[in-house]
């Protein structure tokens, strides 16, 4: 990751950069207040032995080591890590976006408001393609939660008209030309957005497209800490945002690298 005290990119291409290490590491090598805008999508320690659906078929859970609990001291000492390093990496009035599910979201809620956040709104990402659950012992869940947060007291972007108006066909529950609320509903992924390969966790691009168009403007910088397979940069890039992701499992940078290639129409080396 490193050269000479540098800190040296696994890719960069068009305003899109790609760090490989821990998030962590490479935030504090980077410059303070350079930050307008970060998405997060920490590990949801959810990797415990239990299961789940895919394709109508039973499934384990186990993501990697990456994706396991420490306990809940443990848990909450690296969210606070990790949101302090990107704290210091925003801008006054730069906002961040953390998603996640009751395994991790409030963990990750009270580390924000523990570190000086200012919480702009909480968004219940509505999932109408969840699969179902099998166990039969508790609700089927549908959705995971975002926290919008703001750093200091600096004005923060929010794309009011864009949201009201814009073109959110796929959203049942978006009305158009009144407000957007607080509940959207986004399907998961498509079968397109895997086509260079699938990660376990990965995010639709139409979740953040939004969250992008509302919270920032054209040549933004947008971080992402646990950058996966680059969903947030897919989004940023194709809104005319700059881009730079961390990534510790390589795996998952390389597909990174892939689907950046196809979109950028780059030839592979």
């Amino acid at each position: 990751m490193q050269t000479g005290g540098m800190m040296q990119p696994y890719y960069s291409c068009d305003g899109v950069t790609l760090y490989h290490g821990d998030s962590v590491e490479c935030m504090n090598a980077m410059p303070a207040g350079s930050v307008d805008l970060i998405f997060a999508d920490p590990p949801y320690n959810l990797s415990n032995g239990g299961f789940t659906c895919q394709s109508g078929r039973r499934a384990p859970v186990d993501k990697g080591a990456w994706d396991r609990s420490g306990g809940i001291r443990e848990d909450f000492d690296f969210h606070c890590r990790w949101i302090e390093a990107c704290s210091r990496l925003l801008r006054d009035g730069g906002t961040i976006w953390i998603s996640g599910t009751y395994h991790s979201i409030y963990a990750c809620g009270y580390a924000l408001q523990s570190l000086g956040f200012h919480i702009l709104n909480d968004i219940c990402w509505f999932k109408p393609n969840a699969p179902p659950n099998l166990s039969t012992r508790v609700f089927t869940a549908s959705h995971e939660t975002l926290i919008w947060a703001r750093k200091g007291e600096g004005r923060h972007t929010f794309n009011y008209d864009e949201m009201k108006h814009g073109g959110w066909d796929y959203d049942v529950l978006k009305r158009p030309g009144k407000q957007m609320r607080s509940v959207w509903s986004v399907p998961t992924p498509k079968r397109s957005e895997k086509k260079e390969g699938k990660h376990p966790t990965q995010k639709p691009l139409a979740l953040l497209q939004r969250v992008i168009l509302a919270s920032s403007y054209e040549d933004d910088l947008v971080l992402d800490p646990f950058a996966g397979s680059s969903t947030t940069g897919i989004a940023a890039c194709l809104l005319g945002r700059r881009f730079i992701g961390i990534e510790k499992e390589q795996t998952y940078l390389d597909l990174s690298v892939r689907r950046f290639r196809a979109l950028l129409g780059e030839d592979d080396e």
